[in-house]
């Protein structure tokens, strides 16, 4: 049952993302960008990758989403100002979409013949209790280090944002 869950998030994944690269309305894109970030979503909590999926949905779905859909709106993008589009970057997509199948094809030729129910899989891996424990034993210094340089990062927005210190 959860592989055919899988199997169904993934569909609607990659549905939506070919619906945002061919979409003429930037509106209806970022809209199934949105529903491609969803997507990636479910599929982290379906892979028992709990924490992963919820920090996808919050930062990705929930803030830069949003954010893209502000500057769409701010744009007030119109038909008549938007000039002859070069069908370049279609055709270097389309490139590179050939590029990454070929790809995805010989990585699963190269797979051996065993199965999941037979390879040594680490079920614990994504869960959150592991990854805390992880992060407060043997990685506490780069977790350290990156708190310091995000507290760096929110005192220097805050002393640009305000002008009067």
């Amino acid at each position: 049952m959860d592989q055919i869950l899988f199997f169904i998030v993934a569909f609607l994944a990659i549905a939506s993302a070919v619906y945002f690269v061919f979409a003429k309305n930037p509106m209806y894109a970022i809209l199934s960008l949105i529903v491609t970030m969803f997507s990636i979503a479910g599929m982290y909590i379906l892979l028992n990758a709990q924490f992963l999926g919820i920090v996808q949905i919050i930062v990705y779905t929930g803030a830069i989403m949003v954010l893209f859909l502000y500057i769409l709106m701010m744009l007030n993008l119109n038909k008549e100002d938007e000039s002859k589009k070069d069908n370049l970057p279609k055709f270097i997509g389309i490139f590179s979409v050939c590029i990454l199948f070929v790809g995805m094809l010989g990585a699963y030729k190269g797979l051996s013949g065993k199965t999941v129910a037979e390879s040594n899989i680490d079920y614990s891996v994504g869960l959150t209790k592991n990854l805390g424990r992880l992060l407060f034993n043997e990685y506490v210094l780069p977790f350290e280090l990156a708190s310091i340089l995000i507290l760096a990062g929110i005192v220097g927005a805050v002393l640009i944002g305000k002008k009067d210190l």
